[in-house]
């Protein structure tokens, strides 16, 4: 018999009852040698099978336990119980696995969070991680049909790479040499001629360049895959590995960038809503306990489902980084000294408080900020020549959301080789590294633009998590690389 998913079960109209199912999961609980309640992922809620007891002996009753796989061949009937539609009449049952339940590390009660990192194995099997990975699922199922829908084209990027394309330097290396007996040049420095590619190579920070240079070929393309930063930051926020999606369209001005980033953002918060209904209604739930615990200044105006509709139902306002530094000067936060970081000039970089303020208190809306100082951004950004100093600003553009600050961030690009140039060794970036991102410009260049978007800064936004550790299956952190 084929088996039946519990989601499925559980969608069984009552005219339907009576059938025959094969369910196969794991065991949550088993109460009083009668009512087990058994989950395989499918959905966040359990199916309850009742066994009659007297029908199995007691060695096999011993071994169902919390944890235990179990594949059970019953009939699905109408559930006299409140809270569950049917329940599962036992008739054929098989210990797929055993578990051991007094050393079971997820017994059925509540688990913090840190203490379910220690197990990242198996948290999946509790419900707050099992509902984030399922709409991390339809997350990423839903960019890839966003663009695909738009005609774009999607590109594998390489993950080992010999540029640095936010010009960070905190990059992972890549090597084959022994580190015990590492070859040396004439000077005394380590001979990369000698290493797997003939020279230095990293891991990613960004498939940015590389997509630019398809996009310059095919118009609308995107990345989408895995990044690494080696800073050593140990915050709620950052990640070593983490998943970028990267748009680079040909032809786009910077005004067309901020459409197509509004666009994406809000259908991808508008497919949550219609198609994590379950999940979403679960983590707002506890999303909202997690805020009572909070000193009442400190508690979201918004719970996760709002701020949801809040993204989705709202036309997101515009405004320049020169506009934004003025309404920043003259709040009552920055003027009472309330914010961490006081905001006094022009040219500050903006931080999260003086972000979420903007978007939660000062428009109530999300908020697109765009043409940058040029000292705080990238060099592949575009200069703007409509300052009194050219080079002042750069065609750059960030999108804020409520209770995040910074989710998307992205600009026009540079497409005049002598500007770029004169980036480049501005800031004593390696030319010979570059050379092939500068001969893009020297070969039908074309005005083009693109965007960021962090994957789990996405998932913690539309999951309302407060750590991104938490949003990712297995999390790689300074000090932390198990499993």
């Amino acid at each position: 018999m084929k088996r039946t998913r519990i989601a499925d079960a559980l969608k069984t109209p009552l005219s339907e009852l009576g059938k025959t199912l094969l369910i196969q999961g794991w065991v949550r609980t088993f109460r009083n040698n009668q009512f087990i309640s058994i989950n395989d992922g499918s959905t966040l809620h359990n199916l309850q099978a009742v066994i009659d007891f007297n029908q199995f002996d007691d060695a096999t009753l011993k071994r169902i336990t919390t944890g235990a796989c179990l594949s059970i061949r019953g009939k699905l009937v109408e559930s006299p119980a409140k809270g569950q539609p049917v329940e599962l009449k036992v008739e054929q049952l098989e210990i797929l696995g055993d578990c051991d339940a007094e050393k079971y590390p997820l017994q059925p009660k509540k688990h913090s969070l840190e203490f379910l990192r220690e197990i990242a194995h198996l948290r999946p099997r509790t419900n707050t991680i099992s509902a984030v990975m399922r709409i991390r699922h339809a997350m990423a199922f839903a960019i890839h049909q966003f663009f695909n829908d738009k005609g774009f084209y999607y590109i594998h990027t390489p993950i080992i790479t010999g540029s640095d394309a936010e010009g960070a330097g905190d990059m992972f290396r890549v090597t084959t040499l022994d580190l015990n007996n590492l070859p040396k040049d004439e000077q005394g420095n380590v001979n990369f001629k000698e290493d797997f590619f003939g020279r230095e190579t990293n891991l990613t920070v960004s498939g940015q360049l590389e997509v630019e240079a398809y996009a310059l070929a095919l118009g609308n393309t995107y990345t989408f895959g895995p990044t690494f930063r080696a800073e050593n930051s140990n915050t709620t926020r950052h990640l070593a590995e983490f998943w970028m999606i990267e748009p680079e369209m040909a032809f786009y001005s910077l005004e067309d960038n901020m459409d197509l980033a509004e666009e994406f953002i809000q259908y991808l918060c508008r497919y949550a809503l219609e198609h994590c209904a379950e999940d979403l209604d679960f983590l707002n739930r506890r999303a909202q306990e997690e805020e009572q615990s909070k000193p009442k200044e400190q508690r979201s105006e918004l719970g996760l489902i709002d701020r949801l509709q809040f993204v989705v139902n709202n036309k997101f306002e515009r405004l320049t980084y020169t506009q934004a530094i003025e309404i920043l000067r003259e709040s009552a936060p920055n003027k009472k000294k309330k914010f961490q970081y006081p905001v006094d000039k022009w040219g500050t970089d903006l931080q999260s408080e003086h972000e979420r303020y903007l978007v939660e208190k000062h428009f109530k809306k999300p908020v697109i900020l765009y043409n940058y100082p040029a000292d705080i951004k990238a060099f592949y950004m575009r200069q703007n020549d409509n300052d009194h100093a050219p080079g002042k600003t750069v065609a750059a553009m960030d999108v804020l959301f409520p209770g995040i600050g910074e989710i998307i961030g992205g600009s026009q690009r540079e497409e005049r080789y002598e500007r770029l140039l004169k980036r480049v060794q501005e800031l004593n970036l390696p030319e010979k590294d570059l050379w092939w991102y500068l001969e893009l410009r020297k070969y039908g260049s074309a005005p083009h633009s693109g965007f960021g978007l962090g994957f789990e800064r996405l998932i913690q936004f539309v999951t309302g998590m407060t750590n991104i550790r938490d949003v990712i299956p297995f999390p790689r952190y300074p000090g932390h690389a198990e499993f």
